[in-house]
């Protein structure tokens, strides 16, 4: 998971270089951004759910053959054509991956395995874009040299998962799971309510930070280094992986306020930053927001996924993920739209970012509305700390939802 969304993020500190080389536009970013977005949406629609029915390695292991040559088409790109292409391919291959990496860090140990589903989207989206930048910053061929490195990576790892055991029985019904509909158990409807605001307004600003964070980090720092290009983005990235860690053993509920609470104030730091053109305030509030980002997207997983049986987390995984990337993908390619033919850059900013505490004020109150969701603590604690459930319930069982 770490190296997908480590490749995810890799190309951002490369797209003022692309629009250097290439002479597109503002939009031209956002767009290929965005369309990476749609195409995880529909990997996670469409395959979500395969990995549940044939196993986790063979979809894990196509995921990442397809990843690989996404890895030499952006290598190879001498276009936005061929940009949006392995954009195209890397998306639909993460789509695949995610579901079916989650589900199977689920089965393993199934409160190890939350943790890490919180854990490693922000851990590998700091990786990819500071690594990327100090590639592009100080080694040659910068457009070719990331993604062979991330090209052997995934190399390994394919050996790798074709050594392991699989951790899931295959079960019949493969080709009816590629109908992108998503199975929602009726116990976990109310959680996933509660927790889909703020894992939308969290990733929306995940959004802000790829999309229009490497403008904005060189302007305000008066450099064109490619290295702070992809620093905002490490920063915000990185906080949010730590934040997760240290508070694992807090209620889900406390998380997810804590990260509402830090996401309004992160952003409120940095529209202030934006408007005065303080660097230093950038990067502070920039730090606060990742903690908004990695509390509320852990409380959302924490609040769900242990909640699932394991035939079943890997369709429920990849719906949070669908609200994850819907959050990234929509607001940043409108944003695109606003800077050529809007206010700019700046004012774009500070509007993207007052949506962002305006969503983030939404799911206070969703989930002040909704009461007290089941927290991931509860049912560890009910079995025993093993994380396993009592057999479900024949009215608990999946309702389909197109």
């Amino acid at each position: 998971m770490v190296s997908f969304l480590a490749a995810s993020s890799a190309p951002t500190p490369l797209y003022a270089t692309y629009q250097a080389e290439w002479g597109f536009t503002p939009i031209t970013t956002t767009v290929v951004f965005g369309v990476y977005a749609i195409a995880v949406l529909s990997g996670l629609l469409v395959l979500g759910k395969l990995s549940d029915h044939v196993g986790r390695r063979p979809v894990l292991i196509a995921a990442i053959v397809a990843q690989a040559a996404a890895m030499l088409l952006f290598s190879s790109a001498t276009g936005v054509g061929e940009l949006l292409t392995a954009r195209v391919v890397q998306g639909l291959s993460t789509g695949a991956a995610l579901g079916a990496v989650g589900a199977a860090m689920m089965d393993l140990d199934r409160a190890r395995g939350t943790l890490a589903n919180a854990f490693t989207p922000g851990l590998g989206t700091a990786t990819g874009s500071l690594v990327s930048g100090f590639v592009v910053q100080y080694l040659p061929a910068p457009s070719h040299t990331i993604y062979l490195g991330l090209l052997a990576v995934f190399a390994v790892q394919a050996v790798a998962v074709a050594l392991i055991d699989e951790t899931v029985t295959r079960a019949p019904g493969a080709w009816t799971s590629l109908v992108p509909e998503i199975a929602l158990p009726r116990r976990v409807r109310g959680p996933v309510l509660a927790a889909a605001p703020v894992v939308f307004a969290v990733w929306a600003l995940a959004g802000f930070y790829g999309s229009l964070g490497p403008s904005l980090v060189r302007g305000l720092v008066g450099s064109t280094s490619a290295v702070y290009g992809g620093l905002g983005l490490f920063v915000l990235a990185i906080v949010a992986a730590t934040s997760v860690l240290a508070l694992r053993r807090a209620e889900a509920r406390t998380v997810m306020y804590t990260g509402i609470g830090a996401l309004v104030a992160g952003v409120a730091l940095t529209l202030l930053a934006i408007g005065s053109g303080t660097p230093w305030l950038f990067f502070v509030g920039t730090a606060v927001s990742g903690l908004g980002f990695g509390s509320g997207f852990q409380g959302g997983i924490r609040t769900v996924l242990p909640l699932t049986e394991p035939h079943e987390s890997s369709g429920v995984l990849s719906l949070l993920f669908v609200v994850s990337y819907l959050g990234m993908g929509v607001p940043s390619v409108a944003a695109g739209a606003l800077v050529v033919h809007g206010g700019g850059l700046v004012a774009t900013s500070e509007e993207y970012g007052a949506v962002v505490i305006a969503l983030a004020l939404l799911a206070l109150a969703a989930l002040l509305l909704r009461g007290r969701p089941q927290a991931a603590a509860g049912v560890l604690v009910a079995s025993g700390g093993t994380g396993r459930r009592a057999p479900v319930a024949a009215a608990e069982q999946p309702e389909r939802v197109a």
